[in-house]
């Protein structure tokens, strides 16, 4: 065993990107926010005017864009071919239109693809809505993180505030849930917890909580790679 690889999943607003972006620097690993593909293709297709629910249309942007992560000291950032989109990929309109480009069977598979390629030969911290099920079924570590809605939108809101992104609690809350119902039940990939994966609440719990517990149960294979 010569790499890692820890699959963070769960719904919108559970911690995920957060928690993951903690790991990645404590254990000095690679950390790919694989939601961030999906938004930045989101932001893309809203930019040309192109209907999110079109999916040879939306497949049409997707092949004719690159879209790259690039870890920087501030930390990951999100290109479309020169152009950064870290902060725009995070606005309200995206927001509401990415569980729409996600559904797409085509989408997914190039998405899962290039994530698995990102993955290969590498320690890896990962998270997404379909990490543990479907992009890395054999990580060794697999998280599901949950959180009430209330809690996550709350956790949304006061991200949006420090970026200076507009945003309304209760709207927020609806958001979620509706992205919740999107995310769960569309036919590809769906929002799944793994059969071997660990849940952690963490409606209760400060991100450092979650992180601490995370790296708890990463030690077997910590210890075998010498990393910490």
């Amino acid at each position: 065993m010569d790499s890692i690889s820890i699959a963070i999943d769960g719904p919108a607003a559970a911690g995920k990107s957060t928690v993951a972006k903690q790991i990645a620097k404590r254990l000095g690993i690679i950390y790919i926010d694989t939601g961030a593909m999906y938004r930045a293709l989101t932001f893309q297709v809203l930019q040309e005017d192109i209907d999110p629910e079109d999916e040879k249309a939306v497949m049409e942007i997707l092949n004719k864009i690159d879209i790259r992560l690039v870890q920087q000291e501030d930390g990951q950032h999100v290109l479309i071919d020169d152009r950064d989109v870290t902060e725009a990929i995070r606005y309200p309109d995206v927001t509401a239109s990415v569980s729409a480009i996600a559904k797409h069977s085509a989408v997914r598979k190039n998405m899962v693809s290039a994530q698995q390629d990102l993955a290969k030969d590498h320690s890896v911290v990962m998270d997404g809505r379909d990490i543990g099920s479907q992009v890395l079924p054999d990580a060794d570590v697999k998280i599901f993180l949950i959180a009430s809605v209330s809690e996550r939108a709350k956790r949304r809101f006061e991200e949006n505030k420090q970026k200076g992104i507009p945003a309304d609690l209760h709207t927020l809350e609806k958001e979620i849930e509706r992205r919740d119902d999107l995310d769960s039940t569309r036919e590809v990939s769906p929002l799944v917890k793994a059969e071997d994966a660990i849940e952690l609440d963490t409606t209760s719990l400060s991100i450092d909580d979650v992180t601490e517990k995370i790296l708890e149960i990463c030690q077997p294979f910590i210890k075998k790679l010498g990393i910490r």
